[in-house]
């Protein structure tokens, strides 16, 4: 399954993001608003429109990086929030990307990428965050899709590849967008 750069870039230039809410997300939204620390370093992964990343910045994160594989989105963050850092806005493969970050959010970015690719996702989660960094965010608790993003999954599946390298919570989303009751779990992992 090719998931490449020019695959995702027509699915902006096209309007094909059903995944899109056109919104930060409410649960995102709260869990933000109770962070105190501003200087958190901040990685949101195939971070696409990142209405997550324009929130945090317009809260006073100053540290708050998106990496995508496609450069249209990066360039549609730009000019929706033109202060944002535009070296903050990374063209690049997860996978291969570098850095250090505390905290990481999952945002439709899991859900996106070949399911082969998850252990190797939790894996470059682990090796990117600092000692006592979190993974937080959202993860689909639904079967959706085979042959095409978004992928589904179980708390049960995703527990398999989060386990070795974290501990925390991962519970039924409460506060889901109206298009997503029912079908979301919030997770808050802390690296081992």
């Amino acid at each position: 399954m090719e998931l490449s750069e020019s695959f995702w870039n027509n699915k902006y230039l096209n309007d094909k993001t059903g995944w899109d809410l056109g919104e930060i997300s409410n649960p995102l939204k709260e869990y933000f608003d109770q962070l105190k620390d501003k200087n958190l370093r901040i990685l949101i992964p195939g971070g696409g429109n990142s209405y997550e990343a324009e929130y945090l910045f317009s809260l006073g994160f100053s540290n708050v990086f998106v990496v995508d594989i496609a450069e249209e989105p990066l360039k549609r963050i730009q000019k929706r929030v033109p202060n944002f850092p535009k070296e903050n806005l990374i063209h690049a493969n997860f996978f291969e990307l570098e850095g250090v970050f505390d905290l990481i959010i999952e945002q439709t970015f899991f859900c996106a990428i070949n399911p082969e690719l998850r252990p190797d996702y939790a894996q470059k989660v682990n090796e990117l965050l600092t000692g006592r960094g979190k993974l937080v965010g959202l993860l689909f608790d639904a079967i959706l899709n085979e042959d095409h993003p978004p992928f589904g999954g179980s708390k049960r599946e995703y527990e398999e590849y989060f386990t070795p390298y974290f501990k925390g919570s991962m519970e039924p989303c409460y506060n889901s967008s109206e298009s997503r009751q029912g079908m979301e779990l919030f997770i808050k992992m802390i690296k081992k």
